[in-house]
């Protein structure tokens, strides 16, 4: 039975600004925070095996990121676009964006399936030649791969739910996908409650099985409680146009985060070649910051819907406040972040089970690599700013500078200097080029978008 079209105005666009965005966000923050509690966790356990059994999962996370960024991206422009027709109250257009959404996430899937049943070990050998962590990483990326739908399908439908303003409900999705991988990941990986020691494999399980059950969550909530979007898969065809529409603000997206993990790639390049420990230490890094950086990402999640909401509804006002706000509190989170590395480096690492070859590494890193958090937060905002703007380029432009043409460059000339220390002032080297970029593009898209609006 069709549903009833809603006459009333979505809450993004009454709302008082403030408390719109702490609502929004927040779930998905909290999620967020779940998820990242998720990836330490993860390499926590599997630091319980070996130090090659940490690496290998380090040098497998490229592909890992680029599926991440492929299926996020992708969900970047579904939200923009869904928000925006919503509102302009174009419910057509709405229910179209729906499907050919989910249609194009899970098809995005099927070159990592590829991927995975014949590229993985030829992957890990590119980086290195130790057996040991070849295996390990073979292991875990044919599993992630080859069951990726999880992922994408998981992703869309809690796409379809913020673009809604259902952020408590894609909150479940991510929630309950993350505190499933925590609970599975030691009974898989040593064995537990009579099942086998599967070891790096079943970190990999641990993660697909989560993911899965997640995608599963999605659609039975999209189905009950999402009434302002109708899928309709039956007599589905795919829209060129709408599909088009998508990637316009997706596409840039997908490729700004890819660029990371062909960041991830070189610098693990440039670090195995000081010893595979610094690869290891990067690897950490990479989990710990998550915890930083998910909570500024889900509060982004917040944000995207209602700048593109109050766009579509020509509503200047509420969307320079919304912007005004998140930059605070991004900044707020990132100065937390900072604190937490700058003090408390080796007990971070000690979660890790470290060794002191390991410690003598990280605290150094940590503590260096930290000292560009504020300036990410800002430009972590303004760049998702641009997506909900349908702008998708400026983000492109600055991601490419940033970790392209700035971060790997000087990491590599500050590798020439012998000290693997020296490496880690790349980032807030490639952070102030970023942050410059960005105010100089949102000056121009205020010009252009924004100030123009009449209330």
């Amino acid at each position: 039975m069709q549903k009833d079209v809603p006459i009333q105005e979505n809450k993004m666009g009454v709302m008082p600004v403030n408390r719109l965005l702490i609502s929004m966000s927040l779930p998905i923050m909290v999620s967020m925070l779940v998820q990242a509690l998720y990836n330490v966790v993860d390499s926590m356990f599997v630091a319980q095996i070996n130090e090659n059994a940490l690496t290998a999962v380090s040098l497998a996370f490229p592909i890992q990121n680029l599926m991440i960024a492929v299926s996020t991206g992708t969900g970047v422009g579904i939200n923009a676009l869904l928000s925006r027709s919503l509102g302009a109250r174009d419910f057509e257009k709405v229910n179209k964006a729906a499907s050919n959404g989910v249609f194009v996430m899970l098809l995005s899937s099927l070159p990592f399936v590829l991927f995975g049943l014949f590229l993985p070990r030829w992957f890990m050998l590119m980086q290195t030649d130790i057996d040991q962590i070849v295996d390990y990483g073979t292991q875990y990326l044919r599993l992630v791969s080859v069951l990726s739908f999880g992922l994408f399908g998981q992703i869309a439908f809690e796409r379809l739910l913020q673009s809604t303003g259902r952020t408590m409900l894609s909150m479940l999705t991510q929630g309950l996908g993350a505190v499933i991988n925590i609970v599975l990941d030691p009974i898989f990986i040593f064995g537990w409650l009579g099942m086998p020691r599967m070891g790096v494999t079943g970190a990999a399980l641990a993660t697909v099985v989560g993911q899965i059950v997640g995608f599963a969550l999605g659609i039975w909530l999209n189905h009950a409680k999402n009434h302002e979007i109708k899928l309709n898969l039956r007599a589905f065809k795919p829209d060129g146009r709408i599909i088009g529409r998508i990637y316009s603000v997706g596409l840039p997206s997908i490729i700004m985060a890819s660029i990371s993990s062909v960041m991830t790639f070189g610098m693990n390049k440039i670090l195995i070649a000081f010893s595979s420990t610094a690869t290891a230490v990067f690897g950490v890094y990479f989990k710990l910051q998550s915890f930083i950086f998910m909570p500024v990402f889900g509060l982004n999640n917040g944000m995207v819907p209602i700048v593109s909401y109050n766009l579509g509804a020509r509503k200047k006002e509420r969307m320079v406040k919304t912007i005004q706000l998140a930059v605070l509190y991004a900044v707020g989170i990132m100065a937390l972040g900072v604190l937490l590395f700058q003090l408390l480096p080796r007990q971070l690492m000690l979660l890790f089970n470290a060794s002191e070859t390991m410690m003598s590494l990280a605290v150094p890193a940590l503590r260096i690599i930290s000292v560009h958090f504020l300036l990410a937060g800002y430009s972590i905002v303004i760049s998702s700013v641009f997506q909900a703007l349908g702008d998708g380029v400026p983000s492109l432009i600055i991601s490419v500078a940033r970790q392209l043409l700035v971060l790997l460059p000087a990491a590599w000339l500050l590798s020439l200097t012998g000290q693997v220390n020296n490496v880690w002032w790349a980032f807030p080297i490639a952070e102030l080029v970023s942050a410059a970029l960005c105010t100089l593009f949102f000056a121009r898209d205020y010009r252009r978008k924004i100030k123009v609006l009449e209330e």
